[in-house]
């Protein structure tokens, strides 16, 4: 116990072994939703769902378990929301619907690199200058982007929202029985977030599969077992695959920076609320904190799943109390143990054919829309008074769900930026990473087009 003191300096801050493994379990209590959300999402581009869900738990597990012996925060790590719908719908999505066609172990490859390139960025000391060289009106522009692009696939995995010919989405069948089961779902974890219940989104998914069992819009699978066999994802990058294709540093580019902002977010956030931040802003040990997100994406691809993050629902922990990786390793300790309930999990995220062809989600997908609101509430942060930075946040908000596509938000945002800055006359004032991704952005297109 005097190790664990001293290693974790509790004293230091102000807690105790009790505390930090209370707090550790009310973090992955409000973040063991994505054990579930993760497999079903992945599994929609041909993974093997149990194989992701075991990938999912171990890599988020290793990730903690660093985060917690590098950096010393109270912060877990999982697969990260609107990474994974990155994943399969643009970077595995068909062309046709402006997705770009790779496949899932090409998408692994690309993955891996950004994590590797991460950890290098990490070793040069280059991460700061990325983060001030982005203006916070992008950053935050497309995490709500996100959120929306989360929730829009949640009312139609609920199937609240169907594809409807000449407006291209409508009104579904909302007296339907997946949908009445989304509503309420959606209205029963935000009712328990109200009520400040720690675990809000497990305990409505949870409600929402007994209730699909019931009314026969789930199949019972157990609760507990033997893991799954990891091997359909294991080490299955394809490499000569991405880099023959025509944006694979696109791919990479976007991994890299979607993990780096998501990073930072939760860092800064839920440190401050852990009193991890000083004076000047700065927290003493960020870049252990980016390089065990990281190494931990690098993991999780190897094993089979998609970038790994800091996750802010750790803000759960640290209001019960957590202020060392003591609580982050706790959180790490019941990721491992998650492993033996797959067919839980299979239970809850298997999903439910409606009709011939057409797969439902109604168990999960209320926490896919009251995440997507989560991450919206990020709108409050961009400056709306200053015209540059609120028309660049609009388009990449608003173009983000539109197209069902990350990186087409992205490159709207960066390029609208610019030029409204150049514009303005403040083309010197700004970085310029911000032009040469314009730059870039603009020369795809141009490729794309000829």
């Amino acid at each position: 116990m005097g190790r664990l003191n001293l290693f974790f300096r509790l004293k230091e801050r102000g807690t105790d072994i009790r505390t930090e493994i209370t707090a550790g379990t009310s973090t992955f209590l409000t973040m063991s939703y994505i054990i579930f959300v993760q497999p079903a999402v992945l599994s929609a581009v041909g993974m093997d769902f149990g194989s992701v869900m075991v990938a999912t738990c171990i890599s988020s597990a290793i990730g903690s378990i660093l985060m917690g012996i590098l950096a010393n925060y109270p912060i877990a790590l999982a697969p990260a929301m609107g990474h994974n719908f990155f994943f399969a719908f643009t970077v595995c999505g068909a062309v046709a619907v402006g997705g770009m066609g790779l496949s899932w172990q090409q998408a692994l490859a690309a993955n891996f690199i950004s994590g590797v390139l991460l950890l290098v960025l990490c070793l040069v000391g280059a991460v700061d200058y990325i983060i001030r060289a982005v203006p916070n009106c992008l950053r935050h522009g497309i995490a709500v982007g996100i959120g929306l692009l989360i929730a829009l696939l949640g009312l139609e995995w609920g199937g609240i929202v169907v594809g409807a010919p000449g407006t291209l989405v409508g009104m579904g069948r909302v007296g339907s029985p997946p949908a009445l089961l989304t509503i309420f779902g959606t209205f029963l974890i935000a009712a328990l977030m109200i009520r400040k219940i720690k675990g809000a989104i497990l305990a409505g998914i949870l409600v929402c599969a007994a209730l699909a069992l019931a009314f026969g819009m789930a199949e019972f699978k157990g609760i507990a077992g033997a893991p799954p066999s990891i091997r359909p994802t294991l080490f299955q990058f394809d490499f000569s695959g991405l880099l023959s294709h025509a944006q694979f540093w696109m791919v990479i580019a976007t991994f890299l920076f979607l993990d780096l902002f998501d990073t930072i977010g939760t860092l800064v956030g839920v440190g401050a609320k852990a009193g991890l931040v000083d004076r000047e802003g700065r927290m003493p040990q960020g870049q252990r904190a980016i390089g065990a997100d990281a190494g931990a994406t690098v993991v999780g691809t190897m094993l089979g799943t998609s970038t790994i993050t800091s996750y802010i629902e750790s803000a759960a922990g640290v209001a019960a109390g957590g202020r060392t990786g003591l609580t982050a390793m706790t959180s790490g300790a019941l990721f491992l143990l998650a492993v033996f309930f797959a067919p839980l999990a299979q239970t809850i995220g298997g999903g439910y054919e409606s009709a011939p062809g057409v797969r439902l989600y109604p168990v999960i997908a209320p926490a896919l829309i009251v995440v997507g609101s989560l991450m919206f509430s990020l709108a409050r942060e961009i400056d709306w008074a200053e015209p540059a930075d609120a028309f660049s946040a609009y388009l990449t908000i608003i173009i983000i769900p539109l197209t069902v596509s990350i990186t087409e938000g992205i490159a709207a945002g960066f390029i609208s930026y610019s030029l409204l800055k150049t514009v303005k006359g403040d083309f010197w004032k700004i970085s310029p990473l911000v032009h040469v991704l314009a730059a870039l952005f603009l020369l795809r297109y141009a490729f794309l087009m000829g």
